[in-house]
């Protein structure tokens, strides 16, 4: 068992579950996707093992949620995307134009967060916060983003 899959097995263990090859295979996937809907997780899923169906992914990432291993975002209006839970604060830029998704460091937003907290008494999920926009190849290209494509 490499070093990932055992820390996984851990923490699923520690709150009173077990690394099912279904848990495994969908770790695996949004390891691999990074940022994925449970859709393309399904999909990548499938390449391994056809008989994984949706409903076995969604309630496959709500245990993993539940037991910190993955997170999600709402980063458009669909599905929600989710991926796995690092210790390091961050955010998601995301292109309105090709809908790439980009992680960045969160900590200069997670000021601005604490100042929100402090000032109003509001609590900001960093976890959740995607900003929208155009990455630096759809900008450099001169795309203008319009209502439509929000």
């Amino acid at each position: 068992m490499n070093d990932y899959l055992e820390a996984w097995d851990r923490r699923l263990r520690t709150a009173g579950f077990r690394i099912t090859p279904q848990r495994q295979l969908v770790l695996e996937a949004v390891t691999h996707l990074q940022h994925a809907t449970p859709e393309e997780i399904l999909e990548e899923v499938k390449i391994t093992a056809s008989g994984v169906n949706l409903s076995t992914v969604y309630r496959t990432l709500e245990v993993l949620e539940q037991v910190g291993l993955v997170t999600h975002a709402h980063i458009g209006h669909g599905a929600p995307t989710y991926h796995v839970v690092d210790d390091a604060p961050h955010i998601h830029l995301v292109c309105s134009r090709c809908r790439k998704v980009e992680s960045i460091n969160g900590d200069a937003f997670a000021k601005y967060a604490n100042s929100l907290e402090t000032e109003n008494g509001f609590v900001v999920n960093i976890s959740h916060v995607a900003l929208h926009g155009l990455c630096k190849k759809c900008a450099n290209e001169g795309n203008v983003v319009t209502d439509h494509d929000h």
